[in-house]
């Protein structure tokens, strides 16, 4: 992979606006607090028939997407309560991108603490995705972070918005506490300082 490139991978498209987080993982799988486990629960009342066989019509179990890791989807996804478990169980799944017009604003946080790249992308270019999906049996895209395109063999590149802190954080792998870890000496020379001025503290 070239150094340009922060991601290659296959799409699968959920085409679907207003994904909340009940949908992305249902409320009787957040009984724990590790974060493992949550990939078999994923989209579970869409992905599984009342018998929990996979659902044959359902996106996620179509032969041609096993193995994507970029979810294209519509706008507003990740909508509804603040549940962290929701990152967890796309991250789990295998999902490193989330390709969308418009996120809900905890939710695209959560993607960002998690190391999952949440994409912002005008509904003109997602309707663009989604018809390259449907016309092609596979689609497999790039990511470049740093120039925030992505990138499509045979297609020109499609421009995407991220915040650029969040952006330089996913490229260094950190998140807010390894944020805040690289000014440790910094953070040490303040409290030596603070000590020294304020002994009875």
């Amino acid at each position: 992979m070239s150094d340009a490139i922060f991601h290659q991978g296959l799409v699968c498209p959920l085409d679907k606006n207003n994904v909340d987080t009940d949908q992305i993982i249902p409320k009787q799988f957040l009984t724990s607090v590790e974060r493992s486990g949550f990939d078999k629960a994923l989209f579970y009342d869409w992905r599984y028939l009342d018998n929990d066989q996979p659902n044959p019509e359902f996106v996620l179990n179509f032969p041609q997407y096993q193995g994507a890791s970029v979810l294209l989807t519509r706008k507003n996804f990740g909508c509804g309560s603040s549940r962290e478990h929701a990152p967890w169980a796309l991250k789990q799944y295998g999902f490193q991108i989330v390709i969308a017009p418009s996120f809900a604003d905890i939710f695209y946080n959560n993607c960002i603490n998690n190391q999952i790249l949440p994409a912002k992308v005008s509904e003109q270019m997602v309707d663009k995705l989604f018809n390259l999906c449907q016309t092609q049996e596979q689609v497999n895209l790039a990511i470049d972070l740093k120039g925030q395109k992505i990138l499509i063999e045979g297609e020109a590149p499609i421009e995407f918005e991220i915040v650029e802190d969040v952006r330089e954080r996913l490229l260094k792998n950190l998140d807010f506490i390894g944020v805040t870890e690289q000014f440790s000496k910094e953070i040490e020379a303040f409290e030596d300082q603070l000590t020294e001025a304020r002994p009875w503290q």
